[in-house]
């Protein structure tokens, strides 16, 4: 469940008598360790050129095989997307010259995807919205060029890595939505494990279709793509300025031209790339290497059967089982690992509120201050939750629970050996802490005196002194309401 709680509020302003109508196009890249008809390495790190082979240079004679992992990951995601899942589906051959596309064409899947009409509900400013998926089609990546003055490089390492392109229906209205749908997706994803979503290295990669009509006209305006934008907040730059230029041409009496554009962060504005091509100038044709995908009801079944609790559903299920509000459901379910963390803690503790008090604040803290994630934390769930245990029962008080937290942090061991390692067990014991009360006023007789004139704000100064002489150990709870006896005189 991803909502846009922590984003720029700021809501772009538009000419109030158009509308317009946005749908994405996210390309994921599955998380296979080969790829989508070879066996060639999906290493991220390899040297260039190293994850080749013929499939992967194109060369001829060279068959492609269907990764089976691959459409394990497509039907996963589709079903998680709502989704129906065709029984018979087809690749295709999409047919354009780029220099780090060796076959001269693209297997995809065109007329007969595995994945079509779902949906997607996502959360923005606390309100729940919708968006239809028109369909999530397999297919493999291009190659890249990197361009060196006069020369141009090619690395097919990423040529043939399997994605999964889901293409939104034209429901979006705003910049924000689509980030917020978008964001969403990449979270389902991740919930699913198919998808890494790292945005930097271009596991998961967003082109935005834009188009304006005045308010009340059915029909479209002529779509604009932005190409290949890999971060949430470029989504909603991009398409911002596009709709506002698109929307300032049409005043001044120009034409929209249907073309590619690409968009410049540094400059917050897109510039053309390329007069846009229809499906008919791919020349679509079922690839004749590869057979008809075709699954079974039972496979289909078993896919649905694994699906983990999505976001969603564990955003709402963490407000209602546990009573969070909303902002720390929407924090602790972001991530998998993250909430499966927190479920461990609360179950230990039988404290929810508390749990989340400690992961959200002491925890995350942590975790990006030392730049980890969940899965690295030293401080094991369970610790967590004793820790929690501990302070609720009187052992050690909230102050000594954030000292035996850093030291969990630092060593790693459970909270327990800690508090006998450094004797920090809390005292409860009436006599001790009454011992130590008057130790402190007998040392300060001149603060009692005016405590005892009217300063009652000095209750404060005895209380630290006291937590300073316990070493924090002293049960503040009894040690206000002893005090508050003794300073009556």
């Amino acid at each position: 469940m991803t909502s846009t709680n922590n984003q720029n509020q700021n809501t772009h302003i538009f000419n109030s008598n158009y509308e317009a109508v946005i749908g994405l196009e996210i390309h994921a890249q599955l998380k296979t360790q080969s790829k989508m008809f070879s066996p060639d390495s999906t290493n991220f790190n390899g040297a260039d050129n190293e994850n080749t082979s013929t499939v992967s240079a194109g060369m001829p004679g060279a068959l492609p095989v269907i990764n089976k992992k691959a459409v394990e990951y497509a039907v996963k995601s589709g079903l998680a997307l709502n989704c129906t899942i065709r029984k018979k589906s087809v690749f295709a051959r999409k047919n354009y010259f780029y220099p780090d596309l060796p076959k001269g064409y693209q297997i995809s899947q065109y007329d007969l995807p595995t994945c079509e009409h779902g949906s997607v509900e996502f959360l923005v400013d606390g309100e729940i919205k919708k968006i239809s998926i028109t369909r999530a089609h397999i297919e493999e990546d291009a190659g890249k060029s990197t361009h060196q003055g006069d020369y141009t490089l090619i690395n097919l390492n990423r040529s043939g890595i399997p994605l999964l392109e889901i293409v939104s229906g034209p429901d979006l209205r705003s910049g924000k939505d689509a980030a917020a749908y978008a964001r969403t997706v990449r979270q389902i994803l991740r919930y699913l494990d198919v998808c890494d979503g790292n945005l930097e290295e271009g596991s998961l990669r967003c082109d935005c279709n834009v188009s304006v009509r005045k308010k009340g006209v059915e029909k479209f305006g002529t779509k604009v793509e932005i190409k290949n934008i890999n971060s949430f907040r470029f989504v909603e730059k991009a398409i911002d300025y596009e709709i506002e230029r698109q929307i300032e041409a049409i005043e001044r009496g120009e034409k929209i031209i249907q073309e590619t554009r690409l968009y410049d962060p540094d400059k917050n504005r897109t510039f053309a790339m390329r007069t846009k091509e229809d499906a008919q100038d791919y020349r679509y044709f079922p690839d004749p290497d590869i057979l008809p995908l075709i699954l079974s009801e039972s496979y289909i079944d078993k896919m649905k059967a694994d699906l983990p609790e999505l976001p969603l559903n564990r955003f709402k299920r963490f407000q209602t089982q546990y009573g969070l509000p909303e902002y720390d459901a929407d924090v602790l379910t972001v991530e998998k690992d993250l909430a499966d963390y927190f479920e461990i803690v609360c179950k230990i503790s039988q404290n929810p509120k508390a749990a989340s008090n400690w992961v959200m604040t002491e925890l995350l803290r942590e975790l990006n201050q030392a730049e980890k994630i969940i899965s690295q934390s030293p401080i094991k769930p369970e610790y967590l939750g004793k820790m929690i245990q501990l302070i609720d029962n009187g052992t050690i008080s909230g102050k000594i629970g954030k000292s035996v937290f850093i030291d969990m942090w630092k060593e790693g061991k459970e909270p327990e050996t800690i508090i006998n390692e450094k004797n920090l067990v809390q005292i409860s014991d009436s006599g001790s802490v009454e011992k130590i009360i008057m130790e402190v006023l007998n040392a300060n007789p001149s603060q009692v005196q005016e405590y005892r004139s009217g300063r009652t704000k000095l209750f404060g100064f005895f209380v630290g002194q006291i937590m300073k002489v316990s070493k924090g150990q002293a049960n503040p709870d009894m040690v206000n309401k002893i005090l508050i006896e003794k300073l009556k005189g």
